[in-house]
Formats: structure tokens, C-alpha cells, sequence
């Protein structure tokens, strides 16, 4: 059975990946890129994603975009994949340090990312590369009651 074929049976329903260069105007593109991705899930998929997570995918992928940009400098890749009711947003970029989050402090201004994504995300994960690192988090697609699940466009 190919990948595809087993990706399917598993439930996962749409994928989509995007390169960058690096530069600081990446990180709205990866936060509308996240926001279309998750358009097209209701839209063309036809399932149902709710407000909160509407927003709170695009606030992960910038998160991890703007770690990547911040700190390993170079080109990253962000994947988006949809697979048994979770929103996966994985981001490779090429330094091979691992982050580490931070202890939480109230006074301390910025540096809060990685706090956030761990805080909001159903799963986390860092895994080194023969080449830089790749950092996944798992969002639940929708977790809010009914009346707040926007539903697909017709």
C-alpha cells in the first residue's frame, strides 16, 4: 500500500507545504497561507473549523515562523496537514538547536512563542534533522461547542 493509499485510511484529508527564503515578510505569508489552508478544509473538504481555531492556527505557524526567521536565519518550510480531526503545522528550518522554553515570567517583554504554542496546542514536538530541526504542533480542528463552529462556505 503507498503512503497515500495509508494517509487516506488513516483520515488524513488534505496536505499543504510552502517554502521560504528567510526574510522577515515570511512570517504574514505563513499566517495567510495557514488561514487559506484552513479556508479550503471548510470550504473545499467541507468540514467544520471552528473561530478558535481559526485563529489559533495562524497564531502557531507565526510562532514557529518567527523562531525559525529569529533564530536559524535562513530558508524554513511550513507544512500544514489535516489528519483525524488535528491540524498539524510542522516548520523545518536548517539550525539544528533545539528551542527551549523559557520559565515563565511575567515582566519579561517578548520572547513568549514557544510558552504560547506549547500552551494552546493538543501536541508538541522538536525532532533534530540530519539537517536543522522540525518542530510540529497539533491544534484539534474543531474543539468548540456548535455554535461557534463556522461552517463551510457553499
Amino acid at each position: 500500500m503507498s503512503e497515500a493509499e495509508q494517509r487516506k485510511q488513516r483520515g488524513a484529508l488534505i496536505e499543504a507545504s510552502v517554502a521560504y527564503d528567510g526574510d522577515s515578510a515570511c512570517i504574514a505569508e505563513a499566517r495567510a497561507f495557514a488561514r487559506d489552508f484552513l479556508t479550503e478544509v471548510q470550504a473545499v473538504v467541507g468540514l467544520p473549523v471552528s473561530g478558535r481555531v481559526m485563529g489559533m492556527v495562524p497564531l502557531v505557524v507565526s510562532e514557529l515562523v518567527t523562531n525559525a526567521v529569529k533564530y536559524a536565519g535562513g530558508p524554513c518550510l511550513l507544512s500544514l496537514e489535516v489528519d483525524q480531526g488535528t491540524v498539524r503545522a510542522t516548520v523545518w528550518d536548517s539550525d539544528p538547536t533545539l528551542p527551549v522554553a523559557r520559565a515563565a515570567d511575567v515582566g519579561r517583554v517578548g520572547q513568549h512563542g514557544l510558552e504560547i504554542v506549547m500552551g494552546v496546542c493538543q501536541a508538541f514536538e522538536v525532532h533534530r534533522e540530519p539537517v536543522g530541526k522540525r518542530i510540529t504542533a497539533v491544534v484539534v480542528l474543531a474543539d468548540a461547542p456548535a455554535s461557534d463552529v463556522t461552517q463551510p462556505v457553499a
